[in-house]
Protein backbone atom coordinates (compact mmCIF):
# COMPACT_ATOMS: atom_id res chain seq x y z
CA UNK A 1 0.00 0.00 0.00
CA UNK A 2 1.17 3.15 -1.12
CA UNK A 3 1.68 6.69 1.48
CA UNK A 4 -1.46 8.76 0.79
CA UNK A 5 0.08 11.64 -0.87
CA UNK A 6 -0.03 15.10 0.48
CA UNK A 7 -1.96 16.82 -2.26
CA UNK A 8 -3.54 14.80 -5.65
CA UNK A 9 -4.77 16.22 -8.99
CA UNK A 10 -7.08 14.72 -10.39
CA UNK A 11 -7.61 15.28 -14.76
CA UNK A 12 -10.00 13.80 -17.43
CA UNK A 13 -10.78 15.50 -20.57
CA UNK A 14 -13.75 18.08 -19.48
CA UNK A 15 -14.02 18.11 -15.84
CA UNK A 16 -17.84 16.74 -15.55
CA UNK A 17 -17.61 13.45 -15.33
CA UNK A 18 -14.74 11.03 -14.09
CA UNK A 19 -12.07 13.71 -12.40
CA UNK A 20 -15.30 15.55 -10.16
CA UNK A 21 -16.01 11.72 -9.25
CA UNK A 22 -12.47 10.99 -8.35
CA UNK A 23 -12.19 14.09 -6.16
CA UNK A 24 -15.20 14.23 -4.14
CA UNK A 25 -14.66 10.04 -3.11
CA UNK A 26 -11.05 10.74 -2.27
CA UNK A 27 -12.10 13.74 -0.10
CA UNK A 28 -15.08 11.22 1.17
CA UNK A 29 -12.47 8.26 1.77
CA UNK A 30 -9.69 10.23 3.44
CA UNK A 31 -10.83 13.58 4.67
CA UNK A 32 -8.29 16.37 4.97
CA UNK A 33 -5.86 13.90 5.00
CA UNK A 34 -5.02 14.81 1.56
CA UNK A 35 -5.56 18.18 -0.54
CA UNK A 36 -7.54 16.93 -3.72
CA UNK A 37 -8.41 19.10 -6.62
CA UNK A 38 -9.50 18.26 -10.22
CA UNK A 39 -9.97 19.97 -13.81
CA UNK A 40 -9.84 18.91 -17.20
CA UNK A 41 -7.81 19.22 -20.75
CA UNK A 42 -10.89 21.98 -21.51
CA UNK A 43 -13.62 23.34 -19.43
CA UNK A 44 -16.29 23.08 -21.57
CA UNK A 45 -19.43 21.31 -20.13
CA UNK A 46 -21.14 21.18 -16.44
CA UNK A 47 -20.80 18.87 -13.98
CA UNK A 48 -22.91 15.50 -15.12
CA UNK A 49 -26.07 15.28 -13.81
CA UNK A 50 -25.62 11.21 -13.93
CA UNK A 51 -22.38 11.83 -11.93
CA UNK A 52 -24.17 13.79 -9.24
CA UNK A 53 -26.88 11.21 -8.73
CA UNK A 54 -24.20 8.28 -9.05
CA UNK A 55 -22.16 9.42 -6.40
CA UNK A 56 -25.23 11.12 -3.81
CA UNK A 57 -25.87 7.43 -3.34
CA UNK A 58 -22.52 6.63 -1.72
CA UNK A 59 -22.65 10.19 0.24
CA UNK A 60 -20.40 12.03 -2.02
CA UNK A 61 -21.63 15.66 -2.93
CA UNK A 62 -20.88 17.38 -5.87
CA UNK A 63 -23.77 19.14 -6.49
CA UNK A 64 -21.48 22.27 -5.90
CA UNK A 65 -18.22 21.42 -8.63
CA UNK A 66 -17.43 23.93 -11.05
CA UNK A 67 -15.56 22.38 -13.90
CA UNK A 68 -12.33 24.38 -14.55
CA UNK A 69 -9.42 23.27 -16.80
CA UNK A 70 -5.54 22.88 -16.23
CA UNK A 71 -5.18 26.83 -17.21
CA UNK A 72 -8.31 27.95 -14.88
CA UNK A 73 -6.01 25.97 -12.36
CA UNK A 74 -3.23 28.17 -12.56
CA UNK A 75 -4.63 31.68 -13.11
CA UNK A 76 -7.07 31.08 -9.89
CA UNK A 77 -3.28 30.69 -8.34
CA UNK A 78 -2.46 27.00 -7.58
CA UNK A 79 0.64 26.34 -9.41
CA UNK A 80 0.87 22.38 -11.04
CA UNK A 81 3.81 22.40 -9.34
CA UNK A 82 2.39 21.94 -6.00
CA UNK A 83 0.44 18.78 -6.32
CA UNK A 84 2.72 15.83 -5.36
CA UNK A 85 0.63 13.63 -7.77
CA UNK A 86 -1.52 13.55 -10.68
CA UNK A 87 -3.48 11.04 -11.34
CA UNK A 88 -4.73 11.11 -15.57
CA UNK A 89 -7.78 9.36 -16.48
CA UNK A 90 -8.41 10.01 -19.88
CA UNK A 91 -5.57 9.72 -22.68
CA UNK A 92 -5.33 13.22 -23.65
CA UNK A 93 -5.56 14.47 -20.11
CA UNK A 94 -2.51 12.55 -19.75
CA UNK A 95 -0.78 13.76 -22.25
CA UNK A 96 -1.33 17.43 -21.12
CA UNK A 97 -0.33 16.28 -17.64
CA UNK A 98 2.69 14.87 -18.87
CA UNK A 99 3.52 18.06 -21.04
CA UNK A 100 3.02 20.85 -18.18
CA UNK A 101 4.80 18.74 -15.59
CA UNK A 102 8.12 17.72 -17.45
CA UNK A 103 10.22 20.40 -15.42
CA UNK A 104 8.66 19.26 -12.21
CA UNK A 105 9.23 16.48 -10.17
CA UNK A 106 5.64 15.15 -9.86
CA UNK A 107 4.55 12.07 -10.55
CA UNK A 108 1.80 11.29 -12.76
CA UNK A 109 -0.06 8.51 -13.21
CA UNK A 110 -2.92 6.71 -15.65
CA UNK A 111 -5.43 5.19 -14.18
CA UNK A 112 -7.79 3.44 -17.24
CA UNK A 113 -11.07 4.15 -15.21
CA UNK A 114 -14.39 3.69 -17.82
CA UNK A 115 -16.11 6.98 -19.54
CA UNK A 116 -19.57 6.37 -19.02
CA UNK A 117 -20.72 9.27 -21.00
CA UNK A 118 -22.61 8.19 -23.94
CA UNK A 119 -23.74 4.39 -22.78
CA UNK A 120 -26.75 2.85 -22.05
CA UNK A 121 -30.67 3.85 -23.84
CA UNK A 122 -32.59 4.14 -20.36
CA UNK A 123 -31.94 6.25 -17.84
CA UNK A 124 -31.49 2.92 -15.84
CA UNK A 125 -28.77 2.00 -18.02
CA UNK A 126 -27.28 4.83 -18.25
CA UNK A 127 -27.00 5.11 -14.32
CA UNK A 128 -25.89 1.75 -13.98
CA UNK A 129 -23.10 2.81 -16.36
CA UNK A 130 -21.84 5.22 -13.67
CA UNK A 131 -22.18 3.29 -11.19
CA UNK A 132 -19.52 0.84 -12.92
CA UNK A 133 -17.24 4.09 -13.13
CA UNK A 134 -17.66 5.18 -9.23
CA UNK A 135 -17.20 1.77 -8.03
CA UNK A 136 -13.98 1.36 -10.17
CA UNK A 137 -12.76 4.92 -9.20
CA UNK A 138 -13.72 3.27 -5.14
CA UNK A 139 -11.72 0.37 -6.28
CA UNK A 140 -8.75 2.19 -7.29
CA UNK A 141 -8.49 4.76 -4.47
CA UNK A 142 -9.23 2.21 -2.10
CA UNK A 143 -6.37 -0.29 -3.22
CA UNK A 144 -3.67 2.34 -3.59
CA UNK A 145 -4.13 4.35 -0.43
CA UNK A 146 -6.26 1.74 1.60
CA UNK A 147 -9.70 2.19 3.22
CA UNK A 148 -8.86 4.71 5.96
Amino acid sequence: MAPLPQSVLFCCDHNAVRSPMAEGIMKKLYGLDAYVQSVGVVNDLEIDGFAIAVCSEVGVHLERHRSRSFEELEQTGEALSGFDLVVALSPASQRMALDLTRFYHIAVEYWPIMDPTGLGETREQKLNAYRQTRDQLIAQLRGKWGAH
